[in-house]
């Protein structure tokens, strides 16, 4: 019984532990491309409600980042293409 107490007791310390709260550093394949100041980032966007099209706009990084939008977070899973 004291065992099991404490292997729970371990778990509880372990699952509470600094190492646990570090977030991952982003991988950098998953980074947008790097390209310049003028270049357009084109990411696909939520289709409206009532539509199954699904929309894809393209804007600067300062343009993404004015709606609040990390360029580099969202490419991964959102990024379509780089217009120069």
């Amino acid at each position: 019984m004291a065992h099991k107490m404490l292997v729970a007791a371990f778990g509880i310390i372990a699952a509470a532990s600094p190492l646990s709260a570090t977030q991952p550093e982003p991988d950098p394949a998953s980074m947008a491309p790097a390209a310049g100041p003028d270049a357009r980032y084109c990411l696909r966007i939520e289709a409206i409600t009532g539509t199954r099209l699904e929309e894809v706009k393209c804007w600067t990084r300062q343009e993404w980042a004015e709606q609040e939008v990390d360029v580099d977070r969202e490419w991964a899973k959102e990024g379509v293409a780089v217009i120069s």
